[in-house]
């Protein structure tokens, strides 16, 4: 697991600015930083990597944060999830500008232009998560939306917050839980306005709520999903369609836990691993990670073993 801090106090004051745009696209993705403040300038990165996940509180003076074209087609496929502080900030992506306020949450997607924009001194916890890991591929109508930490968001920003300040070994065992918080609140940020369909996206959240909870069952289907969730077969395929259907985000949430479980021990046999996961044997795990990864659980396991001594 890596866990390192970074300051421009460790370079000569005339380098602080060039020193925190260079250290700003290593920790998060690749971007323009401009400094509002001609001189003086000073900001601190503490990060660590957390599985998949890479969470990293930072300080910082006044600047403008942009993203554009050029810098997207480099690649860098992430949702950041950004949890003000202290200080204010606004955040512009998709024609939306959302408010940044210490306690509020808001999203942006790298695979898109965003502006951020701190005119004072300022304090975040930034979570990066593949975008891979969450199931809305749609984000257009979740990003520079501003969450409150005085509604149920707040929940979630207090379980990031206090996620950030563990020590490494249970917060890489509560990781798995963050990306689950954080894909419900895109989906508030996302709450469709009609009625009828946000009765399907009352459904959908349901469903998925469900799934991240009992994915593990070897015997969970459609049938019992929608039993469970109280409502039809019918009714549990019209809110997910369009989207991640239920088989993908099954199979999703079942991989993603494989490749925990294998990072955190990989001499575990496979045949063990798949039974946690809730596949029915080593290779039903095996054809689901190769479709979902582009690897066998076995080369997977192979590259961990390869990256540990840098951990």
């Amino acid at each position: 697991m890596h866990h390192a801090t970074w300051s421009t106090s460790d370079v000569p004051a005339g380098q602080a600015a060039d020193y925190w745009r260079d250290l700003v696209c290593a920790t998060f993705v690749r971007v323009r930083v401009d400094p509002l403040a001609r001189a003086g300038f000073a900001g601190t990165v503490s990060h660590r990597d957390l599985g998949a996940l890479g969470v990293s509180r930072l300080a910082a003076g006044p600047q403008r944060v942009r993203r554009d074209p050029s810098l997207i087609a480099s690649g860098d496929e992430y949702v950041l999830a950004n949890l003000q502080l202290d200080g204010q900030g606004l955040v512009t992506q998709h024609g939306r500008t959302g408010v940044l306020t210490p306690g509020s949450l808001v999203f942006v997607d790298s695979t898109e232009p965003y502006t951020m924009e701190f005119t004072d001194h300022f304090a975040q916890l930034v979570v990066r998560v593949p975008r891979a890991q969450l199931p809305r591929r749609d984000l257009h109508a979740a990003t520079a939306v501003t969450l409150s930490g005085t509604g149920p968001a707040g929940v979630v920003a207090n379980f990031l917050a206090g996620l950030s300040r563990l020590d490494p070994a249970p917060a890489r065992d509560l990781a798995f839980h963050a990306v689950g918080l954080l894909d419900t609140a895109l989906g508030w940020a996302a709450r469709p306005a009609s009625p009828v369909d946000g009765g399907l996206g009352f459904v959908r959240e349901r469903v998925r709520q469900f799934l991240r909870r009992n994915f593990t069952d070897p015997a969970l289907d459609a049938d019992s999903v929608a039993a469970a969730c109280g409502v039809s077969r019918r009714t549990l395929f019209r809110a997910l369609a369009g989207g991640e259907s239920f088989g993908t985000q099954l199979r999703r949430l079942r991989v993603t836990r494989a490749q925990e479980l294998v990072r955190a021990t990989p001499s575990r046999p496979l045949d063990l691993v798949a039974g946690e996961c809730g596949f029915g044997g080593a290779a039903q795990l095996h054809r689901a990670f190769k479709a979902l990864t582009g690897v066998t659980p076995a080369a997977y396991r192979a590259g961990t073993d390869r990256q540990e001594p840098g951990h």
